[in-house]
């Protein structure tokens, strides 16, 4: 059986369904509540179950009153307690016949099969009319991907995000830069768009041959609030949950972003300017953006970006 990674979902005894927030689930899996079986619920799927969808504040209030023992910084269920593992790049070819929105938007992409799924409301049959469409790609495909989206809006097969979008989703992140910075960088990210009027996001998530690329780790021991400048080393993983860019920097050894805000905000090579919490992990201190679900007084900028 396949390991449960990141942008999969699980479903507890229950009937509860969590989005897999983590990629070390050997024991417990590392996950956030979604969705709950509810006769009043407003979400309906294909077997007529309804469900209510739990927000992130919401969602630790309810685990904290219902299943405390799966408590954490994030929810860890016990893998005995795990009924079904919904996998995207196993379920796509189901969603794809039953949601022609859906089809025709992976039709434009080139992807291996298995490279690819979506994720959300749409992998658990539970979405509606106003569901964004979440596509994961996995591993060196997720670049294949980025090159491709810019390809097909470069060649008008796909809009560019409109103004009304960006301001959108700038509205939702409530990010700690000014619009034309958060515009400046996302322009060039190539890992959101609009497809027949509908959001959709190209969503990186490792490889399995690949899921042990950064070892795994908690919380460390907080060393302080900080603002520095570093140069990016390697942004391999700068797309990913955490996004994580190693830097050279007198103190620092990474930094990473636990908030999608600041996923691909840099490249290998440019110079940085982040403000988050120090923290020591072993022999390493590390930068963390995103400590907080909105990152208040958190950031990354590329000040080589923002210099050009």
């Amino acid at each position: 059986m396949k390991p449960a990674r990141l942008r999969d979902f699980v479903e507890d005894a229950d009937g509860c369904l969590y989005a897999v927030s983590n990629y070390d689930n050997a024991d417990r899996i590392g996950c956030i509540l979604r969705y709950v079986p509810d006769p009043a619920g407003e979400r309906v799927d294909p077997a007529g179950r309804r469900y209510t969808k739990y927000d992130f504040e919401d969602a630790f209030a309810w685990i904290a009153e219902h299943k405390p023992a799966y408590l954490d910084t994030v929810h860890r269920v016990p893998c005995s307690d795990v009924v079904r593992v919904y996998k995207p790049e196993e379920e796509i070819d189901a969603l794809m016949a039953r949601d022609e929105r859906v089809r025709r938007l992976a039709g434009l992409f080139n992807l291996p099969s298995g490279s690819f799924g979506c994720t959300g409301s749409l992998l658990c049959g539970l979405e509606n009319a106003a569901s964004d469409i979440d596509m994961v790609v996995y591993g060196d495909a997720w670049f294949s991907a980025q090159q491709q989206l810019a390809r097909l809006v470069g060649q008008g097969k796909l809009d560019g995000m409109s103004e009304e979008m960006w301001r959108k989703v700038y509205d939702k992140r409530v990010p700690e830069i000014s619009f034309a910075a958060f515009i400046l960088h996302e322009e060039r990210k190539w890992n959101r768009g609009e497809f027949e009027g509908t959001y959709f996001d190209l969503l990186y998530t490792r490889s399995y041959d690949n899921l042990d690329a950064v070892t795994a780790a908690g919380r460390g021991e907080v060393l302080g609030r900080t603002r520095t400048e570093a140069l990016v080393t390697d942004a391999s993983l700068a797309f990913d949950s955490p996004a994580v860019y190693s830097v050279e920097h007198d103190e620092i050894s990474r930094v990473l972003s636990f908030t999608h805000t600041y996923s691909g905000q840099a490249l290998a090579g440019e110079t940085i300017e982040a403000k988050g919490v120090r923290e020591r992990h072993g022999d390493e201190t590390w930068l963390v953006v995103g400590t907080t679900r909105e990152a208040k007084g958190e950031y990354i900028l590329s000040k080589t970006l923002m210099e050009q």
